[in-house]
């Protein structure tokens, strides 16, 4: 814990996918995929939203410039996130694990150094948008 505040985790409720853990994987650790949802992005909330096969890029009233980056890759069950760019530095972890061979289930995670004045601003946001990530990322074809 740092002089200023300490280590806060957001995780999604558990998500069942009907899809199995490897594409679900291939999908999450190659960004080029997020053609397939550029749809479902809110413009009137979500600005230049543009990604690559590492990283992806949005802005976000009245958050601001996010970038992300994958900086880990634990095929086929995890791959993990961390911010490039961000008014707060965080780290977003994507895990993958087997229900059988046509379904899995999925977990969204956030960990981010917040001192005690910002976490109670924005702890109630983060959790509802680390739920609303892993609903759009189970609703997604992986095929």
């Amino acid at each position: 814990m740092g002089i200023f505040g300490g280590e806060s985790k957001f995780e999604s409720s558990v998500k069942l996918v009907p899809y199995s853990q490897q594409a679900v994987y291939n999908n999450i650790s190659d960004l080029t995929n997020l053609e397939k949802v550029r749809d479902r992005v809110p413009e009137d909330k979500v600005q230049g939203f543009s990604f690559d096969a590492d990283t992806v890029s949005l802005n976000v009233a009245p958050v601001g410039e996010l970038k992300l980056r994958i900086c880990d890759r634990e095929e086929p069950k995890c791959v993990k996130f961390e911010t490039v760019q961000s008014p707060v530095p965080f780290n977003v972890w994507v895990q993958v694990l087997p229900v059988d061979e046509n379904s899995s289930k999925m977990k969204v995670t956030v960990k981010a150094e917040l001192n005690p004045f910002i976490k109670s601003m924005v702890e109630k946001p983060l959790q509802e948008g680390v739920e609303k990530i892993a609903e759009a990322l189970a609703m997604v074809h992986y095929e």
